[in-house]
């Protein structure tokens, strides 16, 4: 059976496997599921439905699968569903979703969320990102791979931020921000774009090389977006791998629905 301290508070319909730890004072409700080795900290509050992988870690006054933050919420049975693996740090706040959207809040695998982090109704956050301490991410936000938000950043509702990307200390988003690129200030800006995080996953010179030309078409030579468009899709074929990368940021601005931060 889980171990639970004796003055946690775990409801008779929450589901925890085996080797879950609850800490002191916590409180696990009903329709909560928690898979193997996740531990959750004391003071936690976790309200259903919830659904928590496996190895996660989740530090003390965290509140998961609360209301949505949504006037429109009548208590419709939405749901939080977490991944595996993540590091959760004090005092974040994860909202459930609305039936104005998918109804699911999601949370990718292996990711890094520092303290007073907030994601708000459907946001949908993926794997292997850092969240720096009071990121704040507004409803229906989404949030590709590999991403890291700077502490005390803002990102307005239905942005879009792409996988590799970086905002930079107390930005202020409310465009989308295209894969592979750094953004910061208020207005926001596009300031390069994410080499060093490349260079640290593996991305080859080669690869590298070819994610500056697609910045270099985007942001500095002047083009309108569509012949920026146009000039990236001429560079498939050039470097080993390398399509896959177009073809995502293509597809990142096709799918754009607030306008890219340029």
């Amino acid at each position: 059976m889980a171990t639970v301290h004796a003055t946690a508070i775990v409801d008779a319909a929450a589901e925890l496997a085996a080797t879950v730890t609850v800490g002191p004072y916590a409180v696990v409700g009903a329709g909560v599921r928690v898979g193997e080795g996740t531990t959750i900290g004391a003071h936690c509050v976790i309200e259903g439905p919830t659904t928590i992988g496996r190895d996660n870690r989740i530090a003390s006054h965290t509140a998961l699968g609360c209301a949505p933050q949504d006037k429109k919420y009548a208590g419709e049975p939405t749901e939080l569903v977490i991944g595996d693996r993540n590091t959760i740090f004090q005092f974040c706040t994860f909202s459930r979703g609305t039936v104005q959207d998918g109804g699911v809040t999601r949370v990718g695998d292996d990711n890094w969320i520092m303290a007073y982090v907030h994601l708000a109704h459907d946001v949908q956050l993926g794997s292997h990102t850092i969240l720096a301490n009071n990121a704040t991410l507004a409803g229906h936000v989404e949030v590709g791979d590999w991403v890291i938000v700077g502490g005390l950043t803002g990102i307005h509702q239905f942005c879009k931020i792409g996988a590799h990307a970086m905002t930079g200390f107390q930005s202020h988003v409310s465009q989308d921000v295209p894969p592979f690129m750094m953004v910061s200030g208020n207005p926001l800006g596009v300031h390069g774009f994410n080499v060093e995080g490349l260079r640290r996953r593996g991305f080859s010179r080669e690869r590298i090389g070819l994610v500056k030309q697609m910045h270099r078409l985007l942001y500095r030579d002047g083009l309108t977006l569509e012949k920026a468009r146009e000039g990236i899709a001429a560079l498939r074929g050039t470097v080993d791998g390398g399509d896959a990368d177009i073809a995502m940021l293509l597809d990142f601005i096709a799918a754009s629905t607030r306008g890219l931060a340029r």
